[in-house]
């Protein structure tokens, strides 16, 4: 059985700011402890993460837009 080579590429850029409401990074898109566990996430674990950031920006801009 071959080891699978870890992806620990971060979604990050630099722009660490913690939504109070969700505890969402607005960022990243990350929680908390998406943050903190991110290089003991499996490379699917991680993929799937990577995978919902999309939707969490688009809610928290809807979110905005409302007030």
């Amino acid at each position: 059985m071959t080891e699978e080579t870890p992806d620990y590429s971060s979604p990050c850029n630099r722009i660490c700011t913690l939504d109070p409401l969700t505890e969402t990074c607005i960022g990243c898109f990350r929680t908390l402890d998406e943050i903190s566990f991110w290089t003991r996430f499996t490379n699917a674990e991680r993929a799937a993460i990577r995978a919902a950031l999309p939707e969490r920006e688009k809610e928290h801009k809807e979110r905005n837009a409302r007030g």
